[in-house]
């Protein structure tokens, strides 16, 4: 157990009450932060110490920051839920502290007691639980916990000196056209990840990766990319930010299986898990671009759907490449993937039993 105690500095300019509750009446992803931060400092002879809370700011950087130069940085995204009572929520807190920790270990960074990561979480909302907006609309409060080197050192080796840090911002649906199926992008011409690589990290380098694609997706009218094996371009992988699920006219669903290249996803353990509750057989395994498009074509997978934190689930029309369209322009959402999304959230903002004890009370 760590022995961190965090001290709090509060910020002595917080954004004015109305200001704030303007910027929760209509939040944008990303676009405003909340007043404060979490700083927890490494050194390779002192290991993890001073832990803040501190007003929000920008980090005073050297140029010579390793981080700068050799991308050694990794980072998480959770949520806080406010319930219809008052009561502030978050979202199987300790997967995505075990998560951070695989992805130092494979950054080479040093790894976040799980204690800490919930108890900075907690801490955070104690000085800026007014952030947290009402349960209406899927509205809550994104977590950017993230660990970047912090030595100032030109050579190439890991970082005797890191900094854990934590923000957050009040979000709003991701697609924002609200629960209607949306189209994605085939990448053909890149890969996210490769074997033996950082795929199943969650560093910024793999997001980095997938950006020309998601330019690309974009100017085709595509709201994500989905990525093939870099081997053989055969495989599908994962999207440049969430997980996939087929669904199939038998009952069964399919999702990549975790192979090293693809993100172990919060969410899609947790659809797996509510998937096996409702007695569906879930196969991990790999899956083609052909089996997709023959099972679209002839009816034998009758919804695809992605998930992650952001977006939590959101059903696909389309697939879509510079060669070929799969799947109907404007369809329905599928049946199964909206009554998951609806158990999902229901479970998340209290209104569904948490059968798994998901949910971690933050205040």
């Amino acid at each position: 157990m760590s022995d961190l105690t965090f001290e709090i500095q509060r910020n002595p300019n917080p954004k004015p009450d109305a200001e704030r509750e303007a910027i929760l009446e209509n939040p944008v992803f990303g676009a405003n932060l909340t007043d404060h931060q979490v700083v927890v400092t490494w050194e390779k002879d002192k290991g993890w110490h001073s832990a803040q809370v501190v007003p929000y700011g920008p980090i005073l950087m050297d140029p010579s920051a390793a981080v700068l130069h050799y991308g050694q940085e990794i980072f998480e995204g959770i949520k806080a839920y406010r319930h219809a009572d008052g009561s502030i929520w978050t979202f199987r807190p300790t997967a995505n502290a075990e998560r951070l920790q695989r992805s130092a270990r494979r950054m080479a960074l040093p790894e976040v007691p799980v204690e800490v990561f919930v108890e900075s979480l907690r801490k955070l909302i104690e000085v800026d639980h007014a952030w947290v907006p009402q349960p209406v609309n899927e509205k809550t409060l994104y977590f950017r916990p993230f660990e970047i080197a912090a030595e100032n050192f030109l050579g190439v080796r890991a970082a005797h000196r890191a900094e854990y840090r934590v923000i957050a911002s009040p979000v709003g649906p991701y697609f924002t056209g609200g629960v209607k199926p949306v189209s994605i992008w085939i990448a053909l011409d890149s890969a996210r990840a490769g074997r033996h690589g950082t795929g199943e990290a969650k560093t910024g380098g793999n997001y980095a990766a997938s950006l020309q694609a998601q330019n690309e997706g974009y100017e085709n009218g595509c709201s994500q990319v989905m990525f093939l094996d870099a081997e053989s371009a055969t495989y599908i992988e994962e999207l440049g930010g969430m997980n996939l699920f087929f669904v199939y006219s038998d009952g069964h669903v399919a999702t990549p299986a975790l192979d090293g290249t693809i993100l172990h996803g919060i969410t899609r353990d947790s659809v797996v898990t509510l998937l096996r509750d409702r007695g569906h057989e879930v196969q991990e395994r790999k899956i083609t671009l052909d089996e997709v498009r023959d099972g679209v074509k002839h009816g034998h997978i009758t919804e695809i759907f992605a998930c992650g934190t952001a977006a939590v689930i959101t059903p696909i029309g389309q697939l879509k490449s510079r060669v070929e369209t799969i799947g109907d322009a404007d369809p329905a959402p599928g049946e199964l993937t909206v009554s998951l999304r609806e158990e999902l959230t229901g479970i998340q903002y209290g209104t569904v039993e948490d059968r798994h004890n998901w949910m971690v009370k933050l205040r």
